[in-house]
């Protein structure tokens, strides 16, 4: 009994053991700048959005460096501040969004790239992002780091998810010294562009992204949009959702 014992416990030993050590990576130390992204973004995206994914793909070994730097310098929060690994993590995701694109292009959406079982899993399933020796995919970045860690409804005028309906990609990279100016410029250009929304007097067509993520605002959409929107409104409009366009936000 006893060898059993010492047996069963020595291999629960290595188990456990064996798990730490695929869980475990190392963080970057030191909070790293985004200027190669802020480039690539001011050459390949317009003012309004549109992205270039054929420039992109010309300069994938400026895009290749970059994701390579994020991928060697995860987030440190005993040595970075929320708003830097915010920061990181929004610029994560755009990028990897337009490396995922330019190695499937061309396509008519980004739901277009399958992967997996079909109806279960999504594009937003792959793991093809790799950070310091963790797999992620983007609904592990969304979901299972922006969303639950930082309490930052704003991120969803952030993110964007390769298609015409999502808050568009800005041309410049998000930084922490000018987080918060950023954050509150996207909520302002998302909501107050007629393509996503659209504020009328006693009605609120509305982009579906406030119905999927209608709990991160606390289920004050109506609020968020009166703070944002350049144009007044009734104190208690009928609100309907827009139809989402999943097509590539490429301009043809």
């Amino acid at each position: 009994m006893n060898r059993f014992f010492l047996f069963f416990a020595f291999l629960f030993t290595c188990f456990l053991l064996h798990s730490c050590n695929v869980k475990n990576f190392s963080s970057g130390a030191t909070p790293i700048r985004h200027d190669q992204w802020n480039s690539l973004l001011q050459k390949h995206v317009s003012d309004a959005g549109w992205v270039d994914y054929k420039g992109f793909i010309r300069d994938s070994a400026q895009l290749n460096n970059y994701l390579e730097l994020l991928s060697q310098n995860h987030p440190d929060p005993k040595t970075w501040t929320d708003k830097e690994r915010l920061a990181y993590w929004i610029n994560a995701y755009n990028a990897f969004t337009v490396k995922l694109i330019t190695k499937h292009y061309p396509v008519e959406s980004i739901k277009d790239i399958k992967s997996g079982i079909p109806f279960v899993n999504t594009v937003w399933d792959i793991k093809f992002i790799n950070i310091q020796g963790q797999n992620y995919d983007l609904n592990n970045i969304e979901h299972g780091i922006l969303r639950p860690k930082f309490n930052e409804a704003r991120i969803h005028f952030a993110v964007n998810c390769a298609s015409v309906s999502c808050p568009k990609l800005m041309n410049w990279a998000y930084s922490a010294e000018q987080l918060d100016r950023q954050l509150d410029q996207a909520a302002r250009e998302f909501i107050n562009d007629p393509s996503r929304n659209v504020i009328e007097k006693d009605e609120l067509q509305l982009s579906k992204i406030f119905k999927w993520y209608g709990g991160d605002f606390d289920g004050k959409i109506v609020e968020v949009v009166r703070k944002y929107a350049n144009q007044n409104f009734s104190e208690d409009p009928k609100v309907n959702y827009l139809d989402y366009d999943w097509r590539l936000n490429e301009k043809k």
